[in-house]
This record gives C-alpha cells, structure tokens and sequence, in this order.
C-alpha cells in the first residue's frame, strides 16, 4: 500500500518514530502524543496539563494532515498509574472534544511510558472523508 510519513511543523523531531502515516490516501495514523514542546520536553508535572497538551500535540498532527478531531475514530491513550480520578480527567476532555459522539477507544494503564516525567499518552487513527 502506498503510504506517506511526516513530522509536522510544530511538534517536535523524534529520533526512532515519526508522527504521522497515511496510508492509502485514505487512513491517517497518529504516533502518541504526549504533553511536550517544541523540543520534545514534558510542559508539565500536572496530569490534567499533560492530557490538554497531549490532545493539542494530536489536533497539530491531525491538521498536518488535512483533518481534525471529527475524522478520528480510534484512540488509544496510555495512563501511568491508571486509577479513577484521571479517567475522569481524560473523560472530560474527551466529552469537551468529541461531545456525546467519541470515537471508539481503548485505554491502558501503564506502570511507565517512554519518558520518566511522562503520565499520559494518546494516539490515533483518522479517514478521510
């Protein structure tokens, strides 16, 4: 299948992945995102923080893309410490996103993500329409 990868403007360069695959023309993966600047370093020690950044990261590689969050419909998102209390952190800024229509999505609780100050991640899969 023939397929383009990029790293968007504004997100930073990763060393061992890259942001964004389409696939097809038609399917657009997204890596994880998580709450980082430019160059890649965690914005904040505050997990609703890292969730807001994180979803922000996911609309600028979306929108590399030519989408927006109404063509996602899969995530994944990764907790570090998973319990109550940020599940309902993630379920507001979901709701706030995506109102009564969220995608289909499947979460992991995790014990560690790939950087130590890292809590949270999200990735996901978009079509065009």
């Amino acid at each position: 299948m023939p397929h383009d990868i990029t790293n968007p403007p504004g997100l930073y360069e990763p060393a061992n992945y890259s942001h964004v695959a389409t696939v097809s023309g038609e399917l657009v993966f997204i890596a994880g995102q998580f709450a980082s600047d430019g160059d890649g370093r965690v914005v904040s020690a505050d997990f609703r923080d890292q969730v807001r950044q994180s979803f922000a990261n996911l609309r600028i590689a979306l929108e590399s893309a030519g989408l927006g969050f109404e063509h996602v419909f899969q995530l994944r998102t990764y907790i570090v410490a998973h319990d109550a209390e940020k599940l309902a952190v993630l379920g507001e800024q979901v709701k706030e996103i995506w109102k009564d229509r969220p995608p289909v999505q499947t979460l992991c609780g995790v014990a560690a993500l790939a950087f130590p100050d890292m809590l949270f991640e999200v990735d996901a899969i978009a079509a065009r329409p």
